[in-house]
């Protein structure tokens, strides 16, 4: 039994948020909440908010022991781009884009 949770259309870019992901891929819940506690990214704090969804949905979905948990897949995929310009000199335009990323996270009851 596994159960999962997506965030999507993160306004940040997936390279960054793949740093956080895999400070806790395979780890407890417990051990990973504390990783993500005191990691200094700002993507820690939409992944902290995604594993305790994801908890909860194994815990009130699936009737799951959430003290057995443990993260078995988490992955980020990159999302749609917005694209803005910015002026530059002499009538030139400056392309910037604005990444977004979907993060899907899975837990799973170790046996």
């Amino acid at each position: 039994m596994e159960a999962k949770a997506i965030a999507k259309h993160i306004r940040m870019s997936s390279t960054k948020i793949k740093i956080v992901l895999d400070l806790i891929r395979g780890k407890d819940i417990k051990e990973a909440f504390a990783i993500l506690q005191y990691t200094p990214k700002d993507a820690a704090i939409v992944v902290n908010k995604l594993l305790k969804s994801a908890v909860a949905n194994a815990e009130n979905n699936l009737n799951l022991d959430v003290n057995r948990l443990y993260v078995s897949e988490v992955y980020a995929c990159q999302g749609s781009t917005l694209k803005r310009f910015q002026p530059h000199a002499q009538g030139r335009a400056f392309p910037i884009k604005k990444r977004s990323s979907h993060i899907t996270l899975v837990v799973k009851e170790r046996e």
